[in-house]
């Protein structure tokens, strides 16, 4: 029993502690809402006390501007009435009409108008305006006579459009266009001044001098541009001017120098070169400058002369001085006109990152032109390793389909391929070409010449491998079959000389015989004594190689020659008899057992 009361009492205590803080809360607010209530009465009276004090001031205010007004209202009058004397005095003065005048001034206009329209309707009355008045509509008071004493009425529609009385039609005001802003201003003078210019004068125009078809131009400046020199013109004239003084100060010199040695002096010097020209390869009778000082004409009648003969007479002591003459110098004719250029040489590395930024950047131009549209994006490169990879689900769905398709266009790629290969290939005529350019050189500047002795040459096969191996160089030259002398003179250009020496020296084994060489040695009847075989010790020897201007043979050619000086006569005809006396005196000399270095 006692746990319930003090349950209870405990209930009981916190009843009594919410009920009391709940009435507590209720205090204050009925407190809180009073005080708002006394505050909005209070503005309120000070709203109405303010109204009030406003009120009285207006008051205030209004009754010292009554004051005032009553104040100044004779002024007012007492003003007025001097501006109307005034007023009057003025008219006086400068005799501006009364309204009596005006009004008489008004009837004599009104008279004028009413027979002035009284005529107006008499012209209307004529024969020749009958058709006129009736296409022309007149309004109701001029058909009548009567004038209109009222202006016409505007009349507007619902847009805000005129509209005519009679007719009920839009009346289209045309209104001029003027230009407000300052630039379309300065335009339409331009326009203005313009036309004025084109157009010419009513009174040029109506002369009978006057042609319309002549056009006006206006006197105009054309416009001057920059003129640009090219590039070295001053260096030019500065090196002219240059030559030009130095040409003076030579010119200068000499003639001091004839002045102190006397002119006959230089004139036995200019008659030291030689009289007449001379062809290119020609061996002049005597040399100009033993010309000067011999007493023949020729170098074998100067031979001739016998030993009893004087010297004075030989030589001409009184021709020789203490001057020197120097020939012309002469540019050596294997020596060319443009610059000697290296080529530069890349290591593997290099030329492997040339390749690579070459490829790059054709890369990046395709991806460019792509990018605008220019060509179509190629295909995605499809493989059977990269089927399923490239496809995806497709390859999935209908994998026989794509199979198919992947290798349809790896033949297309390979077609292609072996295509491009076909294009870029060269024809059979382009490879001939080829390979001629290869072999081919520039002898403008310089021939090659070889002189080969060779002992024997009565094989066929060896003859063959001589003639090929010349025409096939691009060579030229001549080949004279001679017994204990056989001459080979070839010529061309350096790499054509080095292949056709190994060919002789080295490739070509003269001491072995072929078939058909044993053949043709049995036909002849040779005996292996110990002379041919001495002569067999060297059967091919170089016996002299240079450079000349030019060419003196057109193609390779095979001349058998029975005796010395027919053979000597095949190599006079091109001016080259030179080659043969070689290659006979290295024959002569290998026979007697010498040798010439």
């Amino acid at each position: 029993m006692s746990s319930r009361h003090k349950d209870r009492e405990h209930k009981s205590s916190r009843f009594d502690r919410d009920h009391g803080s709940r009435s507590h809360r209720d205090k204050d607010s009925r407190e809180s809402s009073h005080r708002k209530r006394k505050e909005e009465r209070e503005s309120e009276s000070g709203s109405k006390k303010k109204r009030k004090h406003d009120q009285e001031d207006d008051a205030n205010e209004d009754t010292k501007a009554s004051v005032q007004t009553m104040v100044s209202t004779d002024q007012i009058k007492a003003m007025m009435s001097q501006a109307k004397a005034h007023i009057t005095q003025r008219k006086q003065d400068l005799h501006i009409k009364t309204s009596n005048e005006l009004y008489s001034d008004a009837m004599d206009k009104a008279k004028k108008a009413a027979e002035l329209q009284a005529r107006i309707q008499q012209t209307w009355k004529l024969p020749q305006m009958a058709t006129l008045a009736n296409t022309v509509k007149l309004p109701p008071s001029a058909a009548n006579g009567a004038p209109s004493s009222k202006p016409t009425p505007l009349i507007l529609d619902e847009h805000g459009r005129t509209v005519d009385a009679s007719t009920g039609e839009v009346v289209e005001m045309k209104t001029a266009y003027v230009p407000t802003l300052k630039a379309n201003i300065r335009a339409k003078r331009r326009e203005q001044f313009k036309t004025a210019i084109e157009k010419p004068p009513d009174e040029i125009s109506d002369s009978k001098y006057f042609d319309p078809r002549v056009s006006i131009t206006s006197a105009s400046r054309q416009k001057r541009g920059f003129k640009f020199h090219e590039k070295g013109k001053f260096e030019t004239q500065a090196q002219k001017l240059r030559t030009k003084a130095q040409l003076e100060r030579l010119q200068h010199e000499i003639s001091l120098s004839a002045k102190k040695t006397g002119i006959a002096s230089a004139a036995k010097l200019a008659s030291v070169m030689p009289k007449k020209e001379l062809a290119e390869g020609e061996t002049p009778a005597v040399e100009w400058w033993d010309s000067f000082i011999m007493s023949t004409e020729n170098y074998e009648e100067f031979c001739k002369i016998d030993e009893s003969t004087p010297e004075a007479t030989l030589v001409k002591y009184e021709s020789i001085n203490s001057y020197i003459e120097h020939p012309t110098q002469l540019k050596p004719p294997a020596e060319s006109d443009k610059p000697l250029v290296v080529p530069v040489m890349l290591t593997k590395q290099e030329r492997k990152k040339l390749r690579r930024q070459n490829r790059a950047e054709t890369q990046k131009d395709q991806t460019e032109k792509i990018r605008l549209g220019l060509i179509a994006p190629p295909e995605p490169k499809v493989k059977m390793a990269n089927l399923m990879r490239v496809l995806g689900t497709d390859a999935v769905q209908d994998p026989t389909k794509m199979e198919a398709h992947v290798r349809a266009q790896m033949a297309k790629r390979q077609k292609a391929h072996e295509e491009t290969n076909a294009a870029r290939k060269l024809t059979p005529q382009q490879k001939k070409e080829k390979k001629a350019k290869k072999l081919q050189e520039d002898t403008s500047n310089g021939v090659q010449v070889a002189v080969y002795s060779v002992t024997d040459l009565r094989d066929p096969a060896k003859k063959f491998k001589i003639e090929t191996n010349a025409k096939q160089l691009y060579m030229t030259g001549l080949v004279v079959i001679f017994k204990d002398c056989n001459c080979i003179a070839v010529e061309g250009g350096p790499k054509q000389q080095k292949k056709f020496k190994r060919l002789m020296l080295h490739r070509i084994k003269w001491g072995e015989k072929s078939k058909r060489g044993k053949q043709v040695e049995d036909e002849e009847g040779d005996s292996d004594d110990d002379t041919s075989q001495a002569k067999s010790n060297k059967h091919c020897q170089l016996v002299w190689e240079g450079e000349v201007t030019q060419r003196a043979f057109t193609d390779v050619r095979f001349k058998a020659c029975p005796t010395e000086a027919f053979a000597r006569e095949q190599f006079k005809r091109h001016n080259v008899e030179h080659y043969w006396n070689l290659a006979y005196s290295n024959s002569i000399l290998q026979a007697s057992g010498q040798d010439i270095a």
